[in-house]
């Protein structure tokens, strides 16, 4: 139990001297549970939790079904569990509050990357754009199967009407061979 591991060498206790960043995977995890379950420690229960899942980027898609398939977490733990993730998911994300302005496919590229390489299934994504080039709003317009999506132009052009988007880049997930590849056509929109 942790109460049984010596006080300095527990994990609160051991961010408060060192910081977050000497702690292991298990004891940040350890200290979002809180605590663990009458027959194991919470340090047990943080190391079984990342072993339900292969490598600790997988529990950015993780469910609350498969948090409380874990023995020892609850809808409480998994909801706060999903929270923390959520929170630094969008924390890792380089776009902030200011605009981000494309420049060229690169830069839809490296704005949509982060949130697309590792979905499931094709993924239909339409930027809107001011006349600066700046992102006035991301949408997902389809999500097809594991290798498909169908989408039809009335579905993008309501959505940058309705944003009254000077210009659209449209990019989807390739599935198949596990990339990301924007495509590398602009939609402009006439002002009339």
């Amino acid at each position: 139990m942790i109460r049984d591991v010596h006080i300095a060498d527990r994990p609160r206790e051991r961010l408060l001297r060192q910081g977050a960043m000497s702690l292991s995977n298990q004891e940040l995890l350890a200290i979002l549970l809180r605590t663990g379950t009458k027959e194991e420690s919470v340090l047990v229960l943080a190391n079984r939790v990342l072993g339900a899942f292969e490598h600790l980027h997988h529990l950015k898609h993780a469910t609350i079904e498969e948090m409380v398939a874990i023995k020892g977490i609850g809808e409480v733990k998994a909801i706060q569990l999903l929270a923390a993730i959520e929170l630094g998911r969008r924390l890792a994300q380089k776009h902030n509050d200011e605009k981000y302005t494309i420049r060229s496919p690169q830069d839809a590229a490296a704005y949509l990357m982060p949130d697309m390489t590792s979905l499931s299934q094709e993924h239909f994504v339409a930027l809107f754009l001011n006349v600066k080039n700046q992102i006035i709003h991301k949408q997902t317009i389809f999500i097809g199967s594991l290798n498909a999506s169908i989408v039809h132009p009335r579905e993008i052009f309501r959505e940058a009407v309705k944003r009254s988007a000077a210009s659209i880049i449209c990019a989807h997930n390739h599935r198949r061979a596990h990339i990301f590849t924007p495509l590398k056509q602009y939609y402009i929109l006439g002002n009339s």
